[in-house]
């Protein structure tokens, strides 16, 4: 079969060449090939007719005019929907492996008879003129914070211009992580851009019980710092194309760089913080130039921060606590009956009250959880020692697992006392040092000691005399044997061949 690289060649040596014959044997092809060519000053692709005609008998014949009224109804119908009900009605005629010709048949005909597709338009972007922004989760990195699982989502924010990004690492599509991710982004840029362009935030406005406190807040955000809001269409979040991509490519780098660092457990938040932090510089680090630009036009920060945070009137109740945000938090007894101010930010909860922060406590997650600090109760706890059994909140007066350990061996030693022993070793954590009494009991645990307050204080004031925990050492694993035993080089005693 003659190439149309072969014609090509066999045009050029027909105007050097003394004979066709010359040139036609030079370019591969028999002379009459050559003069058909030449005569027809055409390449094979060009003389080629189209291929329109059948080679197979059409097995869909007869049925097919049915299937295309089907489609024109609804042209979202599968060809395997349709294959299927084709069985169903026509038992034996069709079988599994017509199943792909009727996929071509449909494939042709979306293309030749069925609706338009929709159209995306590329978009020309300017320096300093949108900022896209939108939270992703990132479960699927299997991050864990000392062996344990890091559920969490980043805030992340992106300038389509350059594609300069930061994030911030947070637990709920809240406006209070909204708010902290883009300020954050925002003076770590240096400036405003003109225009903030999110998704429609349905998360975020979901968990407040007045959507329109949502709307009021975001737009009180938006004119601090100057920022003109634009909400993408619902269920169109290719409209938020920069940031939708570069959450891809973000989590595939983040993916990466723990595999490149040889773990993906931190010892501590900070330090997965400060490795996020790493690897957006390292990914920003090849967009100065653009980026450059985009600070040429950005408008000035505003002096200070805007207050994100959400404000809420609570009246502490007799047990000490309130209820913010339908979680449950305690502070210091001697609020009992007062109005306190809870101002709800990101990440954590203050109280104030006359004017004074009176307490501090990292933020819950989702709702209906508590978080129970026993300095706040253990006083009125060791008078009524009666009521810590069937406390509501009981679980969250083990500050470790070893005061776990201590109750269940008390209850075990004395169980007419262990709770009233157990709540005067919890004040002691109180008064003196929460870390110092998980060091007596470990001691004590260690030693097979009766546990009590005196033995624990008495532990407490010798703290510097403590023994070390015990350093546990586990040696390598010799696969050797495994391998011989897999290999049945193993003899009846167990012992591998030699």
């Amino acid at each position: 079969m003659v190439s149309d690289q072969q014609v090509r060649k066999l045009m050029k040596l027909v105007k050097t060449e003394k004979s066709l014959d010359v040139a036609a044997a030079k370019a591969g092809m028999s002379t009459k090939t050559a003069r058909r060519y030449r005569d027809a000053n055409a390449s094979p692709s060009e003389l080629k007719k189209p291929h329109t005609w059948r080679t197979r008998a059409d097995v869909f014949e007869g049925v097919w005019e049915e299937l295309a009224e089907l489609l024109e109804t609804n042209s979202g119908l599968e060809a395997k929907t349709l294959f299927e009900d084709l069985q169903r009605r026509y038992p034996g005629r069709f079988s599994d492996g017509q199943l792909r010709t009727l996929q071509r048949r449909i494939k042709a005909w979306r293309a030749l008879e069925g609706p338009c597709k929709e159209v995306f338009f590329a978009q020309k972007h300017h320096p300093g003129e949108l900022v896209q922004s939108d939270f992703t989760h990132m479960e699927s990195l299997a991050v864990t914070i000392e062996g344990q699982p890091f559920a969490h989502l980043v805030y992340h924010l992106v300038l389509t211009y350059s594609n300069w990004e930061t994030g911030m690492v947070c637990f709920s599509e809240s406006f209070e992580s909204l708010a902290a991710g883009m300020e954050g982004a925002l003076f770590a840029l240096g400036g405003v851009p003109k225009v903030h362009q999110s998704d429609r935030l349905s998360a975020a406005v979901s968990n407040l019980a007045k959507p329109a406190e949502f709307t009021e807040r975001y737009g009180a955000l938006l004119r601090h710092y100057g920022l003109k809001g634009r909400m993408i269409q619902a269920a169109k979040a290719n409209e938020n194309g920069d940031v939708e991509q570069r959450h891809h490519r973000f989590k595939r780098a983040v993916d990466q760089a723990l595999m490149l660092r040889g773990s993906r457990d931190f010892s501590s938040r900070d330090a997965y913080e400060a490795f996020l932090q790493g690897l957006f510089d390292q990914l920003n680090g090849g967009r100065q130039e653009r980026l450059a630009e985009e600070l040429a036009v950005l408008r000035a920060l505003p002096a200070l921060r805007y207050d994100a945070c959400k404000k809420l009137q609570c009246k502490v109740g007799q047990g000490s606590t309130i209820s913010a945000d339908r979680n449950v938090y305690s502070v210091p007894a001697r609020l009992i009956g007062e109005q306190v101010e809870v101002r709800l930010h990101a990440q954590h909860v203050e109280v104030w009250y006359a004017q004074r922060q009176v307490a501090t406590m990292p933020r819950l997650r989702g709702r209906g959880g508590h978080r129970i600090n026993y300095r706040h109760i253990i006083d009125w706890l060791v008078r009524k020692p009666g009521a810590f059994k069937n406390y509501r909140y009981r679980a969250d007066l083990f500050p470790t697992s070893r005061f776990r350990m201590a109750l269940d061996l008390l209850e075990l030693q004395q169980p007419g006392r262990a709770h009233k022993v157990y709540l005067a070793i919890l004040r002691l954590a109180a008064q003196e040092n929460e870390s110092l009494v998980d060091d007596a009991l470990r001691v004590l645990l260690d030693r097979e000691q009766d546990i009590s307050a005196e033995a624990v204080k008495t532990l407490l004031q010798q703290a510097q005399a403590l023994p070390l925990p015990t350093e546990v050492h586990i040696d390598d694993v010799d696969l050797d044997a495994y391998d011989a035993l897999i290999s049945g080089q193993v003899s009846s005693n167990g012992e591998a061949d030699q």
